[in-house]
């Protein structure tokens, strides 16, 4: 059974804010349509990303590059009416607020505006400040990313972990104290070293979200497709398979074919 607590009608950038002070951990998940978001919702997760890991678990894309805003646009409003509870981020997607802090704001407000979501997510320290800046100004709660930030995939050129040598482990912690001093509500930290994941949340004061990142974080996020073994192909060290739907669904659908094949089904109960 869940532990969550039932007091918290609906969760808030605040509510995260006083998880942290007492010292529970934050659940996240992703999700990226209506039935999922509301079967997660109800399991009590505090908080929801749709992210930009649709172009990959949704749409087969082999980065999160392609995926577009009004794609994330049309995931968000999916997910935002299966939930009652949960904080909904979104992801603004690559190309929708890099180098242009005016068409960082526009594609928030898009998402703020078009889908119902509380708050959006961005990659990125020092360089999108000014993007950050202006989506803050206009009153739009923000969560920063640190550490493997995917959409960097082909400067960085390996999705290996980031942050182990001294000057890109001190730039992160610049970055995370940047990010609280700008006034974002959380942040992700990905793929780096658990003891440098540790020290920066020790040393911040806004919750931080791990993936990969060890047990030190605020709070954990996973990939719903992963952590529930849809998507077989994805196994690195950090992920939790938590229940085999894929075998699951191909026996179901095996069986249904099965039944249609030699005319079990439908049987005489199931017509009209």
């Amino acid at each position: 059974m869940s532990v969550h607590n039932p007091d918290i009608k609906r969760v808030t950038t605040h509510t995260l804010q006083e998880l942290k002070a007492k010292g529970e951990k934050i659940s996240c998940l992703t999700a990226y349509d209506f039935s999922m978001a509301k079967l997660i919702d109800a399991a009590g997760v505090e908080v929801i990303l749709v992210g930009d890991s649709a172009s990959n678990v949704m749409a087969g894309h082999e980065t999160t590059l392609p995926i577009t805003l009004d794609q994330m646009i049309y995931h968000a409003q999916s997910v935002v009416r299966g939930v009652k509870r949960a904080l909904v981020v979104v992801d603004l997607p690559f190309g929708s607020y890099q180098g242009n802090s005016q068409e960082a704001l526009r594609s928030a407000i898009r998402i703020m505006k078009e889908s119902g979501a509380h708050a959006v997510k961005l990659e990125g320290g020092t360089e999108i400040r000014e993007s950050i800046e202006r989506v803050l100004s206009a009153g739009i709660p923000v969560m920063g990313h640190l550490g493997l930030t995917p959409q960097s995939i082909y400067k960085f050129g390996t999705y290996a972990v980031r942050a182990k040598e001294e000057a890109e482990a001190q730039k992160l912690k610049d970055d995370a104290e940047l990010l609280e001093e700008l006034g974002c509500f959380a942040y992700v930290l990905e793929k780096i070293p658990a003891a440098l994941a540790a020290e920066v949340t020790a040393s911040v004061h806004i919750p931080s979200i791990g993936i990969g990142a060890g047990a030190g974080c605020d709070g954990q996020i996973l990939v719903m497709h992963d952590m529930l073994g849809i998507n077989q192909e994805f196994k690195p060290r950090f992920l939790r398979r938590y229940a085999d739907l894929s075998e699951v669904i191909q026996k179901a659908v095996s069986h249904y074919v099965d039944d249609v094949k030699t005319k079990d089904f439908p049987s005489e109960k199931e017509g009209y």
